[in-house]
């Protein structure tokens, strides 16, 4: 699995409904956050490593109603610190 974020616009009053959507119909979304700046939420999607991102977001998200814009980001490696 790879993880992408994707920060979404969204039509103005849409914001939370757009989160409770996506959170109750894509499987991929690990975690939704609402943010400040020019963007309204950002996701924590997992995909598999086969799946094209372009048309996840294009036909998944980007199709959602209220959407307005999207802006994602590809990671490369998770860094976490270590426990005793």
């Amino acid at each position: 699995m790879r993880a992408i974020f994707v920060q979404i616009k969204c039509e103005m009053g849409q914001a939370y409904r757009v989160a409770r959507t996506m959170a109750d119909t894509i499987p991929e979304l690990s975690e939704m956050h609402s943010i400040s700046g020019q963007y309204d939420l950002m996701g924590k999607f997992y995909l598999e490593p086969e799946k094209d991102i372009g048309l996840f977001v294009v036909e998944t998200l980007q199709t959602v109603p209220g959407v307005k814009d999207t802006y994602t980001l590809q990671t490369f490696n998770a860094f976490s610190a270590t426990r005793d």
